[in-house]
Order: C-alpha cells, then sequence, then structure tokens
C-alpha cells in the first residue's frame, strides 16, 4: 500500500508487484549504479544512475507519467532522486520500501547477474577498516593518527543527517563498480518511453 509522510512517499513490495501486473503505465526507475544494477535488478526497470538523473533531471521528467517508482538498495538514494523530480514538477513519484532487495525477497521477479557486493556494504567495510587503522596506528605509531578514527566518524555524522555520502561516491567510481554498460545520460533517458 503506498503511504505518505512528510518527507517520503513509499510503496510496499507486493504492491509493485501487483502494479507491475496491472498498470501499463508504470515506469520503474533504478537509480543505482550500472554495475548494481547489473547484479540484480527488478525485471522491466530502467537504470539511470543518481548522478545522471541529477544532471538531466528536467530531461527525464519530460519523459515520465504520473505512475513513476523509483528504487535503489535501501531508499536513500531514491529519496534524492525524488526530490529531484519533486523540484520539477514530478510529485508523484513513490519510493519502493526495501529496495530491489526487498522485492526479490518478497517473490518480485528479478534478474540477476554478475554478484558484486553492494556499495553501502562497500561503504561500511571501508570505513571500519579506516576507523580500526586509525585506532591500531594511534596506538602502535603516533597517538596522532587516532584523528582518523574521528575524522571518519564525523564523516558518517555528517553523511547521516545530509542523507548524502561522500565515500559512497568516491566508490562508486571505482574500477570494480564499472561495468562497460555505464550508461550515457542520452541512452539512460532514452531507453524510457515517451508519453507515459
Amino acid at each position: 500500500m503506498a503511504s505518505n509522510t512528510s518527507t517520503v512517499t513509499a510503496l510496499d513490495p507486493e504492491t509493485l508487484r501487483d502494479w507491475i501486473t496491472r498498470h501499463e503505465d508504470l515506469i520503474i526507475v533504478d537509480v543505482r549504479s550500472a554495475a548494481e544494477f547489473e547484479t540484480m535488478h527488478i525485471r522491466g526497470s530502467y537504470n539511470v544512475p543518481l548522478p545522471l538523473l541529477s544532471e538531466h533531471t528536467n530531461e527525464l521528467a519530460e519523459r515520465l507519467g504520473q505512475r513513476v517508482v523509483l528504487v535503489c538498495q535501501s531508499g536513500v538514494r531514491a529519496e534524492q532522486a525524488r526530490q529531484r523530480l519533486d523540484g520539477v514538477g514530478i510529485d508523484t513519484a513513490l519510493i519502493l520500501t526495501g529496495g530491489v532487495p526487498g522485492f526479490a525477497a518478497a517473490g518480485g521477479d528479478v534478474v540477476r547477474g554478475a554478484q558484486r557486493w553492494d556499495l553501502e556494504r562497500q561503504v561500511r567495510l571501508t570505513a571500519g577498516s579506516l576507523v580500526l587503522a586509525g585506532l591500531l596506528a594511534g596506538k602502535l605509531v603516533s597517538p596522532k593518527l587516532r584523528l582518523l578514527a574521528g575524522a571518519i566518524g564525523t564523516g558518517l555524522t555528517f553523511s547521516a543527517a545530509t542523507n548524502t555520502c561522500a565515500m559512497g561516491n568516491a566508490l562508486s567510481k571505482m574500477p570494480w563498480n564499472k561495468t562497460a554498460s555505464e550508461p550515457t545520460a542520452a541512452a539512460a533517458i532514452n531507453q524510457i518511453p515517451t508519453g507515459s
């Protein structure tokens, strides 16, 4: 069931499964990276990574109809996309609760490809490793190196407060998160049918 709150409009996986079979005007936009999309995506969804959506919001909005569902891994990037689209007049976009993994867990039809760690898991590993390295280096080398742990903690706090992730953005540019099919803006936008 769709539900409205002051900042997020959510759609549960069961309702999306029903909509996929009943609504021809449904557009599902997956805002994860191409590598994440390749790993697993909802059958029939369109991959428009968040950086492309952010740079070309107006062009994308011209192709979207009134029944738009935004998906990512957990909802954070989908919410950022919803806010962008809301700013250009698409105020009916919904966010899939639980993201693509939640849809798959609810028995939704997904396409699975080459398996990779999702970006959020990579962020947790990197942040944890840097904190651990800072604490160990502070004990073994110089107490000043403990500042690394503090800097990572500060960055994570800022990330939570602003609902952004600089480390995630940096990791998304790493070679292991790239794929040969990284879409261009034109390819990402033009794949979505007009007049929906």
